[in-house]
């Protein structure tokens, strides 16, 4: 593929003319910068709350024209046969348009750099020999420690030219990592930017295995969507939810590198937790079916519940007038509410309505002229208000989970041809709590009531959200998720075979039901960037027994001596081993990451410290001074280092409830190395990996 390679030591024209144009393109951009610094609101505002507004705009715009120095502006240049939207003119030549992660411009308007996610500079991702879509030639650029260096060259209608791989494009993609996660805007490929760029109204499914930048797709399709549908994702609102902090702490710096500021992140115990806090866990069977489906209808039918039908009449004395509405009337409009299968909490504002203009129907057959201010004062009425709270009585979400996990009989009457005898049994709770504020909520107690919460009030749906790691979740908690975009879109990114919880979910159609997006496009991705071929072939291995029928990812960068095996002669010396390997391994440029059982973790960390080695936890950002990471296997998912040790992977499997989560938690840790992994093994290797 490329036509012209340029070093750095060269002193050809076209590099000192492409560094000129960097130098330009910064100086523009902090021009841009001064130029909104200087901006004086005082005699634009009318008051101080315009002022404040106006102001936090104005910081925002500040800080998303920072010139981040070790991202560079432009990574590509696409130079176009013709002029772009317009017919060419004799003689004249097409357009050239410098491909960055910001829009830049000059003094007076004309671009310098253009903004990647412009419909401009989808060729830049999309074109080939093949089809060029009018481009005559694509440059891309490589940097050393922000410096441009080096550019290469495709003539995409020249039909001399021989297909190649392009060497800096290799070399970002394996180019050594310290911090977090970086964006890959330089390196999209051709079938990501079809799912980065798909449109905000429906919701997109990336099934990928490790190392196909799945998430990374999810982070640039947020920024995508934000730049083509800002106004309305700026009033509606985006969410990125990840599995832990460790893992969100890890991608934080994506958007903002973006030029994308105000994007939220949460994880899902987040999102259910804002009115509870977490004090217990469950044992493994009752979590899986507190997180069942059939949970929702169990809580649909104990809310329900509440509602008694009305045997007495409602009199409202106004003044010397008494006005009836008989019990059977009553009847009537309970029936209809609950047909109209309302929120339990917006039926009860409803009723007291309803009750009032029942009495002004009757008060203008009368001769009286009433309002609404009268109908108003008829819902407030001391007799209403007793009748509707006897009717249809306020519910509290909290309450009413904790009745149904400590009333066996409330329990079993809601979820009778729901749950079995025994199942009920799991989840009722052996000491029953006292009050709301003295139980030890689990985080599937707190899933229940933000369902129950949702019965009672409609929860508040954003424009787009991004799920990470979600074939992990519960139906109920796709449930939770699904709430939080039921008038908006999702894009939903996982791997079957990377499932490591109990209640992790073997299906797409079943997850994306749950998360009310049956009608979601499930896109793969099996092209592997970051994972070594020797690697991911290796960790390949256990697929058949975690995941059948999942196709391999098929990794396109080979790497000889990349995966080493090792048996190590007796586990008394096995952490002197692995001290040892980590020491081999920050020989290299990068970041280490260490994955071990949990119950190995404290041995680890004591032979570490033993021998003068520092050591960061998940989520603590590596820098070219602490490069070694200690990382429980519990927390590996999301992350990726550029060399890792793996400790014991026996030990990895034996530390979950059951084999195939074991081996799915195997699975993630072995493939978290983007140039090298280490096995270490005192005892037998699983059978799979043999």
């Amino acid at each position: 593929m490329p036509a012209h390679v340029a070093e750095s030591d060269s002193t050809t024209d076209p590099l000192a003319h492409e560094r000129a144009h960097l130098a330009a393109s910064r100086a523009a951009l902090r021009a841009m910068r001064e130029d909104v610094q200087a901006l004086d609101i005082r005699d634009v505002t009318a008051n101080w709350v315009n002022a404040v507004v106006l102001q936090a705009q104005i910081d925002d715009r500040i800080k998303a024209l920072a010139d981040l120095s070790h991202t560079p502006l432009f990574f590509g240049r696409l130079d176009y046969l013709h002029p772009v939207g317009g017919e060419l003119a004799e003689g004249a030549e097409g357009e050239q348009f410098y491909i960055g992660r910001r829009h830049v411009h000059d003094a007076v308007g004309d671009p310098m750099v253009i903004d990647w996610r412009a419909p401009v500079s989808q060729p830049y991702y999309q074109a080939s020999p093949k089809n060029p879509q009018d481009v005559g030639l694509r440059r891309r650029f490589g940097y050393t420690g922000g410096e441009l260096t080096a550019y290469e060259d495709e003539h995409l209608t020249d039909p001399t030219e021989a297909a190649q791989t392009s060497r800096l494009l290799q070399t970002e993609i394996e180019r050594p990592r310290v911090g977090p996660m970086r964006d890959i805007v330089a390196t999209i490929q051709p079938e990501q930017d079809e799912i980065v760029r798909s449109d905000l109204g429906g919701t997109v499914c990336v099934q990928g295995g490790p190392g196909t930048g799945k998430t990374a797709v999810g982070l640039h399709r947020v920024a995508y969507l934000l730049y083509a549908h800002r106004d309305r994702l700026a009033r509606t609102g985006t969410l990125v939810i990840g599995p832990n902090r460790s893992f969100l702490h890890y991608i934080e710096q994506v958007l903002p590198a973006l030029g994308e500021l105000e994007v939220k992140q949460a994880t899902v115990d987040d999102l259910v937790t804002a009115h509870v806090e977490v004090r217990g866990t469950d044992e493994a069977a009752a979590a899986v079916i507190k997180g069942d489906a059939r949970m929702a209808q169990v809580l649909r039918r104990a809310i329900r519940s509440h509602v008694t039908p009305p045997t007495e009449p409602v009199v409202v004395v106004r003044g010397s007038r008494r006005w009836r509405v008989p019990a059977y009337e009553l009847a009537e409009m309970v029936d209809e509410l609950l047909a109209r299968d309302m929120r339990y909490g917006a039926a009860h504002e409803a009723l007291p309505q309803r009750i009032a203009h029942s009495v002004l129907v009757r008060m203008e057959e009368a001769g009286e002229a009433p309002d609404d201010r009268v109908q108003n004062a008829v819902a407030r009425n001391p007799s209403v208000k007793a009748a509707v709270k006897a009717i249809w009585p306020a519910v509290d979400p909290a309450k009413l989970v904790l009745r149904l996990l400590s009333d066996a009989e409330f329990l079993a009457a809601h979820a009778k041809g729901l749950l079995s005898e025994d199942e009920q049994k799991r989840i009722l709770w052996a000491k029953p709590a006292r009050s709301v504020k003295s139980v030890k909520w689990s985080a599937a107690d707190a899933v229940l009531i933000d369902e129950a919460g949702d019965l009672v009030a409609r929860t508040h749906s954003l424009g787009h959200v991004v799920l990470d790691e979600a074939q992990d979740l519960s139906p109920m908690q796709y449930r939770a998720v699904g709430r939080r975009c039921s008038t908006g879109s999702a894009t939903v990114l996982g791997d079957l075979a990377q499932g490591t919880t109990p209640w992790s979910t073997d299906s797409w159609a079943q997850a994306l039901f749950h998360l009310g997006k049956a009608d979601a496009v499930v896109e793969e991705l099996t092209a592997g960037f970051r994972v070594p071929r020797e690697v991911i072939a290796y960790a390949s291995r256990l697929l058949p027994e975690i995941s059948p029928g999942l196709a391999a990812v098929e990794s396109v960068r080979e790497s000889p001596g990349s995966l080493v095996v090792r048996e190590v002669a007796g586990a008394d010396v096995l952490d002197a081993a692995v001290v040892a390997a980590c020491e081999e391994s920050l020989g290299h440029e990068g970041s280490i990451g260490l994955i071990a059982a949990d119950a190995r973790i404290p041995a680890l960390a004591e032979a570490l410290t033993a021998a003068g080695h520092a050591y960061l936890s998940p989520g603590e950002e590596t820098t070219a001074e602490s490069r070694l990471t200690l990382v429980p296997a519990s927390l590996a998912k999301g992350l990726e280092y550029d060399y890792v040790v793996l400790d014991e992977p026996a030990a990895v499997v034996d530390g979950e409830p059951d084999e195939r989560t074991g081996l799915r938690r195997l699975y993630v840790a072995l493939t978290r190395a983007v140039s090298g992994l280490t096995v270490l093994h005192a005892g037998g290797l699983p059978g799979a990996l043999r």
